[in-house]
């Protein structure tokens, strides 16, 4: 192996050999660690320390990376104490996580690291967001961002360096090939001759390294970080190394031709640097060992602070507290007042685009760090053309057109949320939503939880049927969402609750889908204050007041009720429409079921998994001495939307009012 030193000074290569050999020695020992069942679980990085050192020595501090299992020498390099790590890989309290996640599954914005997710795919979007973030506001910053050669397959690696590319951020991805993802051999994974011919499909540039020599890690980040920059565009670094050790320890190595381990044995980058250190006089045997027994004696010492942690204290309430955000904004628009309407200022009669659209239109005026992102926003304004005018009053870096490619978009929200901005994705049609799933449920919602950071992400979802759009454009998909702990769902009937929660959504720490129903967009019109104001999230509104049957609703059933209840004078029935389903009013729930002692519980979505069970269930625990008959439900057929419209009115709750009202009002 060649080593080129170039200009480095003897105490920046000594300084590059005591990092090459922590997380080798930290490593060594929690092997022993997990045999005597101390640790549960490790993926070991032996082997390949040299690219995540390499890459993290070449960095300033304040740059982000986003690591993956392998790369301890990340977080040993930003100078984490040993004893917290070892409290979080432990699964303590006391840990980055507070013991909710495993190993390497965290982030810390004090390190400038950003933690992995199981699916590993989605971590490289986020790098797209950060890197915007400095890009907006003219920072020489690069972000880091780690795959493996296994995670290239995945969707995501496209998308993230494809918006990269088209949106000239500096990011620089970097692939660890250790020839095997799990068990899966390169061969199995890809035909390129090699990862790095990826870079041209996108119109960039790339390099592969050798990623067991840390002097050719180290200076070739440092040159790419320097045409990143000077370029303003990402590069793609293909790092060849090998997996000393299984996929974790539980899985062995027997799946590996044993030959490859004498072979990469010879390249084993500890041994190649020390042997280079010692033939150019740079350090003695003696100095060698001196440094052995210090990183000994410090490992040492920081286990046992690590093991000497408190034992875990469980508190449910703070469990519960702290899947969401705290709320620390202060409110710049002024709470509307439901109840006395006649205090909101001037209003004027708007349709329920207009809201939306007027909603989003302050927002940005409110809040220049807001970011708007989703297809054909730009110049087009959109599908529905609630944008329309808006990049030629914000300018382009605020309002931006994406490529399509939810999944990545969705990730860059993160990452401009970690960076201290905030952003609106609208999905062109909410049926499109699941390219972005993970990124959503797995991402955006659990970050908070997970170490603390906050996601303030909108995702505006564009959806529901009766417009003869057939099964990919018509569905109301909110139930996929309100089963998932750290988001917050919000669908809006009228066109004052629509401005109000909009802000008030966009204002909030915390990831927000806001759904928007597609009929009502031109056919509702109310009364909407001019000014900037908020509509609290988590309370529902009493539309109606009655004595015979409650009518438990949202969205377009709000509508439903409404006409239902002018058509049906003789009936009285009383509307809650519950605005936000995640998190629930169980308060205004109970309250409209005392109000009557019936309910009925209406929504668009499809009846099985639907949210209409999860609000009966909670009646029937909570509520049963206030009922005077059982909780009935009227949803849609459990079919896909259908195109044709006398089948779509067919499907459609409202097709099955009536016969469910008289079901319950004979009960």
């Amino acid at each position: 192996m060649h080593f080129d030193s170039k200009d480095l000074t003897y105490d920046q290569l000594v300084h590059l050999y005591k990092s090459l050999l922590l997380p080798r020695m930290i490593e060594e020992k929690m092997l022993v660690l997990l045999r005597q069942g101390k640790i549960s679980k490790w993926f070991s990085g032996i082997g390949q320390e040299a690219i995540a050192v390499g890459v993290t020595q070449a960095l300033d501090e304040d740059e982000w990376i986003l690591p993956l299992h392998r790369n301890l020498g990340v977080f040993t390099s930003r100078h984490m104490p040993l004893h917290k790590l070892l409290m979080q890989w432990q699964g303590n309290q006391s840990g980055y996580s507070k013991g909710r996640e495993r190993s390497f599954h965290f982030g810390n914005a004090q390190h400038h690291i950003c933690g992995m997710i199981s699916h590993l795919g989605p971590q490289l979007g986020i790098a797209d967001g950060i890197a915007l973030a400095h890009k907006l506001r003219k920072e020489d910053k690069v972000v880091v961002v780690f795959t493996g050669e296994g995670g290239t397959s995945e969707g995501d690696f496209h998308e993230a360096v494809n918006v990269a590319a088209v949106w000239d951020l500096p990011v620089i991805f970097v692939i660890e090939n250790n020839g095997y993802a799990l068990s899966t051999p390169v061969n199995e994974q890809y035909r390129c001759e090699a990862l790095v011919e990826k870079a041209r499909g996108y119109g960039i540039d790339g390099v592969k390294i050798d990623g067991n020599n840390i002097l050719n890690v180290y200076d070739t980040i440092k040159g790419v970080k320097k045409y990143c920059l000077e370029y303003q565009r990402p590069y793609l670094v293909e790092c060849a190394t090998f997996r000393m050790r299984g996929h974790e320890e539980a899985s062995g190595t027997k799946y590996v031709p044993s030959y490859l381990f004498d072979v990469w044995d010879i390249k084993d980058p500890i041994k190649n640097f020390e042997q280079f250190l010692l033939s150019k006089k740079i350090l003695t045997k003696e100095e060698v060992e001196a440094i052995h027994q210090d990183l000994k004696d410090y490992v040492d010492v920081e286990c046992n602070i690590g093991f000497n942690a408190k034992p875990m204290f469980v508190d449910t309430d703070r469990e519960l507290r702290e899947v969401y955000a705290e709320n620390k904004l202060d409110v710049r628009g002024m709470q509307y007042d439901e109840e006395n309407p006649s205090t909101a200022g001037a209003v004027k009669e708007q349709r329920f685009i207009d809201a939306v659209k007027e909603g989003l239109h302050q927002s940005m005026q409110e809040h220049a760090d807001l970011i708007l992102m989703g297809q054909d926003i730009a110049e087009y304004g959109g599908v529905f053309k609630i944008t329309e005018g808006f990049v030629e009053e914000f300018g382009k870096d605020r309002v931006r057109n994406t490529p399509l490619c939810e999944s990545a978009i969705l990730g860059a929200a993160l990452g401009l949320s970690i960076q201290g901005y905030r952003s609106m994705i609208e999905m062109q049609f909410a049926d499109f939503v699941t390219m972005g799933f993970t990124q959503i449920v797995n991402n955006l919602a659990k970050i908070h939880y997970r170490w603390g950071q906050s996601a303030n992400v909108v995702i505006r979802m564009p959806c529901g049927a009766g417009v003869g759009a057939g099964p990919f454009h018509s569905q109301t998909n909110e139930a996929w969402f309100v089963h998932t702990p750290g988001l917050k769902v919000v669908y809006p009937s009228s066109p004052a609750d629509a401005k109000g929660l909009l802000i008030a959504a966009i204002n909030d720490p915390n990831p927000v889908l806001f759904f928007e129903h597609k009929a009502l967009y031109r056919s509702v019109h109310g009364n909407v204050p001019e000014h900037y104001y908020e509509i609290e999230i988590g309370k529902a509104r009493h539309v109606r007041s009655g004595s015979d049957c409650s009518i438990i609703t949202y969205g377009q059933g709000v509508i439903w009720a409404q006409e239902y209840a002018a058509h049906y004078p003789e009936i009285s029935i009383d509307i809650l429409d519950l605005r936000t389903l995640l998190p629930l009013d169980y308060e205004a729930i109970r309250e409209a079921v005392g109000r009557t002692g019936r309910v009925l519980v209406l929504h668009e979505d499809t009846m099985t998994g639907g949210i209409g069970g999860e609000v009966a269930a909670w009646i029937g625990e909570h509520c049963f001495e206030l009922l005077d008959a059982p909780v009935m439900r009227c949803a849609s057929l459990d079919t896909p939307v259908p195109f044709n419209i006398d089948l779509e009115n067919n499907f459609l709750a409202k097709a099955r009012l009536h016969e469910t009202m008289v079901k319950l009002l004979k009960y």
